[in-house]
C-alpha cells in the first residue's frame, strides 16, 4: 500500500509539473468554492447544507467498498485543487497523511470527522466462547494504560449515531460559513432545517429503543454501529469489529451468536450495506431469525446514489429495522 502511494505521489507531481495546474485557475473556472468529501456521510451532509451553492465531489466511487479505497492520480488532482477536504481520520484514511504532506494546503480547508467528537476504542467484538466484553461500562471507554492506548484503533464510524452526525453537521457548517461568507445565510439556514430532522431521528430512535422488549443486538456481519449502540444502550455481539477485512469468523464465533439467538429468543440478525450476506444467512437457517439490513451509510449503490438517497433516508429505514430487533 505504502509503495502504491508512493508512485501515485510521484505521478501527481510529475503531472503537475506538465500541465501548471493550480487551485488559483480553478476558482477562476468557478465561482463556486470546491469540497471533496472521501466518503458518502460527508458528501451528504454537505449536500443538504450547501445544496448546488458548492462544487462537491465524493472520492469513493457509488457501490465500492469504502475500507479498500486506493486514490487514483485523478482523485489527488482532485484533492490539490480543493477549498475544503472532508475525511474520516481513522486507519482506513491512513494514505492521506502521505498525500497532504506532499501539497501545499495553506489555503484549504482540512476536516477530520474524528477531530469533531469524542471517539472510543474499536472492540472485538465477537461472541467468544467465555462471552466478555459486550456488557461493557461506557464509562471506562477513555481508561486505558499506555501499553494498551499504543496498541489501539479508534472506531472510524462516528457518523452512525444521530447525535454525532448533528455534531459533524454544525462543524461542517461552520467550515463552510467561514471559507464563503456569501452564502453563509444559506449554509446557516440549511443547518438548521437539518439539524432539526436529526434531532427528530435520533427521539425516533431513543422512542424505539426505550419502548423495546430487549436490549441486545447480533450481526451475522462487521459491527460498524459502536457509537450508535452507546447511544441508545444496546448491548451487541457480532461477527467482526467494523473495520474487519476478515471474511470467515471461527466456528466458535458462529456456535456462539447462534446459541445466544436460540437463548433470548432474538427476533433479527443483521448484515450490512455491500456484504455478501452469508454469514447472517448461516445463522437464520440455523435460528430461524429474521434476516435484516442495518445501513452504516458507509456507501451506497450507484443506482441509490443517482436516486439522490441520502443518510436521513437510510437511518430512517434503520428505525424500523431497529424496531423489528428490539420488539
Amino acid at each position: 500500500m505504502k509503495r502504491f502511494i508512493s508512485i501515485i505521489l510521484m505521478f501527481f507531481i510529475f503531472i503537475s509539473i506538465l500541465t501548471g495546474c493550480s487551485k488559483n485557475e480553478n476558482t477562476i473556472a468557478s465561482e463556486k468554492i470546491s469540497v471533496v468529501a472521501t466518503i458518502f456521510p460527508q458528501y451528504d451532509f454537505v449536500r443538504e447544507i450547501a445544496g448546488e451553492n458548492v462544487e462537491l465531489t465524493m472520492l469513493l466511487p457509488p457501490g465500492s467498498e469504502s475500507h479498500s479505497f486506493e486514490p487514483t492520480p485523478k482523485d489527488i488532482t482532485t484533492i490539490q485543487d480543493c477549498d475544503v477536504f472532508i475525511y474520516v481520520g481513522g486507519d482506513s484514511d491512513s494514505w492521506i497523511k502521505g498525500i497532504l504532506e506532499s501539497m501545499d494546503t495553506s489555503k484549504m480547508k482540512i476536516v477530520s470527522l474524528m477531530d469533531m467528537v469524542d471517539v472510543v476504542e474499536e472492540e472485538i467484538v465477537e461472541g467468544m466462547e467465555d462471552d466478555h466484553g459486550h456488557d461493557h461500562d461506557h464509562d471506562d471507554d477513555h481508561e486505558h494504560d499506555d501499553e494498551h492506548h499504543e496498541e489501539s484503533e479508534y472506531d472510524e464510524h462516528v457518523w452512525t449515531s444521530p447525535r454525532n452526525a448533528k455534531i459533524i453537521v454544525q462543524a461542517i457548517s461552520e467550515v463552510l460559513c467561514d471559507i464563503d461568507k456569501d452564502n453563509s445565510s444559506i449554509y446557516r439556514q440549511n443547518t438548521e432545517s437539518y439539524v432539526a430532522k436529526l434531532d427528530e431521528l435520533n427521539i425516533d430512535f431513543k422512542n424505539i429503543v426505550d419502548e423495546g422488549a430487549r436490549k441486545t443486538i447480533v450481526f451475522g456481519d462487521r459491527f460498524p454501529f459502536r457509537y450508535f449502540a452507546d447511544e441508545y444502550g444496546l448491548d451487541y455481539f457480532a461477527a467482526f469489529p467494523g473495520c474487519s477485512t476478515e471474511t470467515e469468523p471461527s466456528a466458535a464465533t458462529v456456535a456462539f451468536l447462534i446459541d445466544k439467538i436460540k437463548t433470548e429468543n432474538i427476533p433479527v440478525v443483521f448484515h450490512i450495506e455491500l456484504s455478501n450476506e452469508k454469514m447472517a444467512d448461516t445463522i437464520c437457517e440455523a435460528t430461524g431469525a429474521k434476516k435484516l439490513l442495518l445501513h452504516a451509510c458507509h456507501n451506497i449503490a450507484k443506482s441509490d446514489f443517482e436516486k439522490g438517497i441520502s443518510y436521513l433516508d437510510l437511518m430512517t429505514a434503520n428505525l424500523e429495522a431497529i424496531k423489528e430487533a428490539v420488539k
